[in-house]
């Protein structure tokens, strides 16, 4: 009974511990995002609160617990706290699948690709209801505005996972990445990783796909009747899955820990880590250089154009990896 609370014990300080991971990396990314923006735009940005500006991330969170919650009238109170916290559960649930470093964890979920497409397209649910419970017009267009452009990115999504998939012969991200030990998968694979680096901005609702919250039409979006914590929860959940897309990018691109040409200066994690501060600082760049999209352009990107490309790099991806294997058959 001791060692089975013992273990127990030491899940949930484990949880928790990855819990304030996330929670930090989430507070860095908006202070990075504030630093390379307002340099880009020649601007000081955050510099007041601590040492250049570090404390600001943490100011704006206390300032949102310390605000008043507000409820519209007339709105299902409870299904409009629950799709915050389901929002924000989803966007926690996408990183137990993904593999920071190459030793065991206890909450790492072997053969997350499956898990992962699963979660990304949960959280349709919690937007969709966060904008119908609000008993708002706009943010209800806003709900179906980002439930639209979820699921028809999600289409591209499952079927680079899948090209993925058919190269790797395995579905386990450790698998996926130590089979890039030798090259990376973006030296063979660029066009699907452009492919996916869109996607990855329409999934998670930035620039230029932040059309839910177009300001001259939707005013906020799906989120605009909330505030104080419920908002700190959306706003928690969005930037989560900003870093979680770069770490899937990192993983399946970019060799997640393996070093540049065998160099092992730094540390497994370390690794990781510069690669997912890369690619977040290439979001970072799209949103302070492309202008926003109109929503039919957006759609017909994904449906007439994205899609269509996934299918044929999927279709040639397909039929090298039939014929290498049939020709290494007859060979051996």
């Amino acid at each position: 009974m001791f060692s089975y609370l013992l273990g127990y014990l030491y899940v949930v300080c484990n949880c928790l511990v990855f819990l304030i991971f996330v929670l930090l990396s989430v507070a860095l990314t908006t202070l990075l995002e504030r630093k390379v923006l307002a340099s880009m735009q020649r601007r000081r940005g955050p510099n007041v609160v601590g040492m250049f500006g570090f404390l600001q991330p943490f100011a704006d969170a206390l300032k949102l617990l310390l605000k008043e919650n507000i409820f519209p009238r007339d709105s299902d109170k409870n299904i409009f706290v629950l799709s915050t916290v389901f929002t924000f559960f989803c966007s926690l649930k996408v990183w137990a699948a993904l593999p920071l470093w190459e030793f065991d964890y206890p909450i790492y979920i072997v053969n997350g690709t499956l898990y992962i497409l699963i979660i990304l397209s949960f959280s349709a649910y919690g937007i969709i209801f966060a904008g119908w419970s609000s008993n708002s017009k706009y943010a209800f267009l806003g709900g179906l505005r980002s439930t639209a452009q979820m699921i028809s990115y999600e289409v591209c999504v499952s079927f680079i996972f899948i090209a993925i998939v058919m190269c790797c012969q395995s579905i386990d991200l450790r698998e996926i990445v130590d089979l890039q030990n030798g090259i990376w998968f973006i030296v063979p694979l660029l066009p699907v990783w452009i492919i996916f680096i869109i996607c990855g901005l329409a999934e998670t609702n930035r620039a230029p796909f932040d059309l839910p919250a177009a300001e001259a039409e939707l005013v906020a979006g799906y989120n605009v009747e909330y505030s104080a914590i419920p908002f700190a929860l959306f706003f928690l959940a969005e930037y989560t899955n900003i870093v979680a897309t770069s770490t899937i990018s990192s993983i399946l691109f970019f060799g997640g820990w393996l070093p540049l040409f065998g160099i092992k200066l730094l540390s497994s994690p370390l690794w990781m880590s510069v690669k997912i501060v890369i690619y977040l600082f290439i979001i970072i760049w799209i949103r302070a250089t492309l202008p926003r999209y109109r929503y039919d352009q957006l759609m017909k990107l994904g449906w007439k154009i994205l899609l269509p490309l996934s299918l044929v790099f999927l279709f040639i991806i397909s039929f090298l990896f039939l014929h290498i294997e049939k020709y290494a058959s007859i060979y051996y």
